[in-house]
């Protein structure tokens, strides 16, 4: 890999970390347990391993297999936030923005950067301004 595409490839990492961390910086903020470092780190992953199957591999192979295999770990990662106590739910928002976080960083992975900055900021007003039907979350 030359100069130019490592650091592009650095670029992309960067932005789906930046972007994962900003609405990490929200669940932080209203006290959730997953929050700047878990979803800067799930975007970071992501995008890497997004990025490794497009570019690393001399175009053998099928990088829509690894996108597959991104949402099947993030579905272990979020049920990992999701606490069941007494007849309450607690979790599915933040186990919700970690999966976005995911596809955002795959994302941004193969060069979708306005649609991943889109995508962070609709899911920041959800999770700054949507009704909170239930205060377990």
């Amino acid at each position: 890999m030359d100069g130019a595409a490592h650091s592009a490839m650095l670029g992309r990492i960067a932005l789906a970390t930046l972007l994962g961390a900003f609405l990490g910086y929200e669940r932080e903020r209203a006290g959730k347990p997953a929050g700047l470092r878990t979803h800067g780190m799930v975007a970071l992953g992501a995008a890497l391993f997004t990025a490794v199957s497009v570019d690393g591999f001399d175009g053998r192979g099928d990088p829509a297999r690894m996108a597959a295999q991104i949402v099947t770990g993030m579905g272990f990662l979020g049920a990992g936030t999701i606490l069941h106590f007494r007849g309450t739910v607690h979790g599915l928002t933040t186990a919700a923005s970690l999966w976005v976080s995911a596809a955002m960083g795959t994302a941004v992975g193969v060069g979708m950067y306005l649609m991943s900055i889109e995508t962070t900021a609709l899911v920041w007003i959800l999770l700054r301004f949507g009704p909170r039907v239930d205060r377990g979350d």
